[in-house]
């Protein structure tokens, strides 16, 4: 953890400083050596919160476009279950930076559990996710919104286990290192996959990294997912059912003619 109590206020990990986790109130030991970030971390190997991962500078860089106080944020629910979100802004919206491998299970607990999430997934973690979203790129179609568009088959661009997320999932293919002007969109963008479907279609989003995070200081919705796939899905549904009209249409002053089947000549009964 970035954070701990030190006389009840948040401290960053330093040498020599005792601290409490503002999670559960026990002690936190002070990691500040020279292989990772300087972090927090409970006695022993106890932790409060089995859906925290090891922090890493990803995660680090990403946290630091936020408040402090809007970075570990403790969530309690009303039965009383707590878990400590990476960040929750002021408006109520959580991002969960998620750099290690997330099994179904838990990742549809954590959208349960949070009312108003979205990810944000490290694309570099595996070396085929960016290849693979580079190939299956050149299927997406635009949409009348810049940005935007649909993919016929989405696990082509993005990992099976984030196909049937319940809330806008965005993949940070540059990872943790600098952004140069001219490389790729790939790397360029976030690349959001965005819940339900439009017709089968998956929708995706090209988004800034600048831009989302302007966004999220902003109003509690990156953008209008529901409303987006929705408008989608009644443009895709309208032209199916054009398409068909269209094809029992026949050509304006034609008449259809019925097709003739040869029957056999009925021969007659010789008395």
């Amino acid at each position: 953890m970035r954070y701990a109590l030190v006389n009840n206020e948040r401290v960053e990990a330093s040498h020599g400083l005792s601290a409490l986790c503002p999670g559960c109130g026990q002690p936190m030991v002070a990691k500040c050596g020279d292989r990772r970030v300087h972090h927090w971390a409970h006695r022993g190997r106890r932790t409060c919160d089995h859906w925290w991962e090891p922090e890493t500078r990803w995660h680090r860089q990403w946290k630091s476009h936020f408040p402090a106080d809007w970075q570990e944020f403790v969530q309690v629910a009303a039965d009383g279950e707590r878990h400590i979100a990476d960040v929750r802004t002021g408006h109520g919206l959580v991002l969960e930076f998620q750099h290690t491998h997330l099994r179904p299970d838990e990742r549809a607990a954590r959208e349960a559990f949070y009312p108003n999430l979205i990810w944000v997934v490290d694309g570099t973690r595996l070396k085929r996710d960016a290849p693979r979203f580079a190939a299956g790129g050149q299927m997406l179609r635009p949409t009348p919104w810049r940005g935007i568009y649909t993919v016929a088959f989405p696990g082509e661009c993005f990992p099976p286990n984030w196909l049937d997320c319940r809330v806008p999932a965005f993949f940070d293919f540059a990872g943790a290192g600098p952004v140069a002007p001219g490389v790729m969109p790939v790397e360029r963008y976030l690349w959001g996959l965005l819940p339900g479907r439009a017709e089968g279609h998956g929708v995706v989003v090209a988004l800034g990294r600048e831009t989302l995070v302007r966004a999220a200081h902003e109003r509690p919705q990156i953008l209008d997912a529901v409303g987006i796939v929705g408008f989608l899905q009644a443009r895709f549904r309208a032209e199916r059912v054009a398409a068909m009209q269209e094809g029992r249409r026949l050509p304006s002053g034609k008449r259809s003619k019925r097709r003739r089947v040869w029957r056999r000549p009925r021969q007659r009964r010789r008395f």
